[in-house]
């Protein structure tokens, strides 16, 4: 990764560990809402490119009812760049899930499964643009839940772990 103070503004702020940690700390949440397990944290670097995409966060499904593979047969433009999005992001993915499990974000269990550990209190209202990216982070958590398996994932969206 960049030295912190090299990074270009743009860049530090929306590729800043908080940011990501929170992310896959909501992704998680849900995950595990949905699935009964935590999540695999191989998903964290599909999960961030999905959400901090915006063409890919506004092209998500409004409900987990779609399934992953139809969603990416419909949007094969999204689908054909989202190996590179996925790889220009593993840094900072990495980076994120290593600050949301040194500030008590994140827990990772037995065979790779992440939780989070953070409860939203009731009434925290986040800024619109943070709010739409946790909104849509949910989303991403729950309806990856519904895979049959990361490598199912991995495969749909032509991501190499």
């Amino acid at each position: 990764m960049t030295v912190w103070a090299d990074r270009h503004p743009i860049s530090a702020a929306m590729l800043n560990p908080a940011l990501i940690s929170a992310v896959l700390a909501t992704a998680a949440q849900d995950y595990d809402r949905e699935s009964g397990q935590g999540m695999p944290w191989s998903l964290g670097f599909v999960v961030a490119p999905m959400v901090l995409h915006r063409p890919t966060r506004q092209a998500l499904p409004h409900s987990t009812r779609t399934h992953l593979a139809a969603w990416a047969g419909q949007h094969p433009v999204i689908r054909a760049g989202f190996p590179a999005r996925a790889q220009a992001l593993a840094g900072a993915v990495k980076e994120g899930t290593r600050f949301g499990l040194a500030h008590n974000a994140l827990a990772l269990e037995s065979e790779g499964r992440m939780r989070s550990t953070i409860h939203r209190p009731r009434g925290f209202k986040p800024p619109v643009e943070l709010d739409q990216l946790l909104r849509k982070a949910s989303l991403a958590g729950r309806w990856l839940a519904k895979a049959e398996s990361p490598a199912t994932v991995f495969a749909v969206l032509g991501v190499a772990p």
